[in-house]
């Protein structure tokens, strides 16, 4: 059976309707990660919690500790990850409080802590490792995610190309231009290195993307945050639907 962890994302500080067991503190070879870890049950299945951007959201984009966060899941013996992660939508037809299952991303971020393999660091210094990221998400749980949207009556998109950017501030509309040029069809600030860190400790590793907002250029006007958290508020009554049902398959 696998052991599951969620990653929260902007909006998911916490996982209502987890009946909270402990919190678990974990130091890392490579700093702090972004909280305690909470152990509880989520509909009868246990599971771990970890909020991206620390409990109270203060953490941005830029500045997690992703190595931390990935390095203290594994050393707590978890095997699969589910990150949800909120993002701008650039396809026209995922609107806001849809979800989107990637099948493909493309990294724009820079100067980001981005490998174990690093030397003088950790315990994996002493080796050179190249991965292969040719599909960046895991296919079985890939599979699960899609099998428990048939399950539901949600608006789940089955496969788009999240294009990672540096934060935290939103992109211009010429670069959403450009993205949309280069095959994107999601953009968030989050998506790398948190997918290709979960690969090199071999973790099954997925994101769900809950649509906050059409990306810059892409709406009428300025991106107003009432209006994403609106969104982002609906999206996330999805995503909890939408986990309620993938858990009896993992």
């Amino acid at each position: 059976m696998a052991k599951l962890a969620i990653i929260g994302g902007t909006g998911i500080t916490s996982l209502p309707g987890m009946q909270i067991d402990r919190k678990r503190a974990v130091h890392t070879p490579y700093g702090e990660p972004s909280g305690p870890v909470t152990y509880g049950q989520y509909c009868d299945i246990t599971m771990m919690f970890l909020p991206r951007h620390g409990y109270g959201h203060n953490i941005p984009p830029h500045q997690i500790n992703y190595r931390a966060n990935l390095w203290c899941l594994e050393h707590l013996g978890v095997d699969t990850v589910l990150a949800f992660a909120s993002v701008g939508s650039i396809h026209p037809d995922m609107q806001p409080g849809d979800l989107v299952i990637p099948h493909q991303l493309i990294d724009y971020t820079w100067g980001r802590s981005h490998t174990f393999f690093e030397q003088g660091q950790g315990d994996r210094a002493e080796s050179v490792a190249h991965i292969d990221f040719t599909e960046p998400y895991c296919g079985r749980l890939r599979d699960s995610l899609l099998k428990a949207g048939d399950n539901t009556d949600l608006r789940i998109h089955k496969q788009g190309v999240y294009a990672a950017t540096q934060g935290p501030r939103l992109e211009t509309a010429a670069e959403i231009d450009r993205f949309e040029r280069d095959g994107c069809d999601l953009v968030g600030m989050t998506g790398m290195p948190e997918a290709s860190l979960a690969r090199e400790l071999n973790m099954c590793y997925a994101t769900c993307a809950v649509v906050a907002n059409a990306a810059a250029g892409r709406g009428t006007g300025e991106i107003s945050m009432d209006e994403v958290e609106s969104n982002m508020k609906i999206g996330l009554d999805n995503a909890r639907v939408l986990l309620a049902a993938l858990l009896p398959l993992v």
